[in-house]
């Protein structure tokens, strides 16, 4: 018989988002570190497919050195506290106001959701001779769709649209809907249907297929859909990890049409 104490014990360690969070990080870290020491082919599946353990034993055994020990410390802090990480940076620009300091703590606001404050930094940022800065530009991009500033997105378009990155981007997907909320639809599906591709950009895509629900054109979005999920079992498993969340709002939409 199982002991009674047993579900509240898994609780405590692995309820809610915590351990999840804290999981998610420990294989982004190592992944990255994985990628810039060139010991992918040795290490990536091990940390993908056994996230704790793969991650840990890659920690140990390829990043057990001082500076690099702290660099894991500080990323496995930011996931558990991120306020933590936002006062630290925010104790930095006070020091030192720097373009930056003043950048990654913008993106840290950005990132814990004070969007407004991320904002103002990423705009008093954008001076002398970073005006054009491609990575606070960018980040704007998303700042503003997120407080549905749709017209300053259409003003930075002007000035990132030629970047090599930004073609089907998902900077680039929220120009396509900051210009079918000012009005502008048929450019919109134009943006939409320049990042439309197989087996890739599917966040661009499910975006697409609500954009042609919004749209009244209901066929064409189940088409979208079901085409993406026909796709799904083609792919790596690393890539079908990666893009879960899209297949299950794809799933979700479709359910949503058959009960219509």
């Amino acid at each position: 018989m199982a002991c009674k104490h047993t579900k509240p014990l898994e609780n405590m360690f692995f309820g809610g988002n915590y351990f999840y969070y804290l999981t998610i990080g420990l294989q982004a870290i190592c992944v990255i570190h994985c990628l810039k020491k060139g010991t992918q082919n040795k290490w990536i599946w091990l940390i993908v497919f056994l996230p704790v353990i793969g991650s840990l034993a890659y920690i140990f055994m390829e990043m057990f050195s001082g500076n690099e020990l702290k660099n894991v410390q500080s990323g496995i802090g930011s996931v558990i506290n991120p306020g933590g990480r936002v006062k630290k940076l925010e104790e930095q620009l006070r020091f030192s106001d720097t373009f930056n300091n003043r950048v990654m703590l913008a993106d840290a606001y950005l990132q814990t959701g004070n969007t407004n404050r991320a904002i103002e930094l990423y705009e008093s940022s954008l001076t002398g001779a970073f005006t054009e800065n491609e990575h606070v530009l960018t980040q704007l991009i998303l700042a503003y769709a997120e407080v549905q500033r749709y017209n300053d997105i259409l003003k930075i378009y002007k000035k990132v649209h030629n970047l090599p990155q930004f073609a089907r981007s998902k900077a680039h997907m929220l120009y396509a809907i900051a210009l079918e909320k000012t009005g502008n639809s048929q450019q919109a599906e134009k943006e939409f249907i320049f990042m439309k591709g197989r087996y890739a950009y599917f966040e661009q895509r499910y975006e697409y297929g609500m954009f042609l629900q919004r749209a009244g054109r209901t066929d064409e979005a189940r088409n979208l859909f079901k085409e993406m999920l026909d796709e799904a079992p083609h792919l790596s498993a690393r890539e079908r990890k990666y893009n879960y969340q899209w297949f299950s709002k794809v799933r979700e939409e479709l359910r949503k049409m058959q009960a219509a």
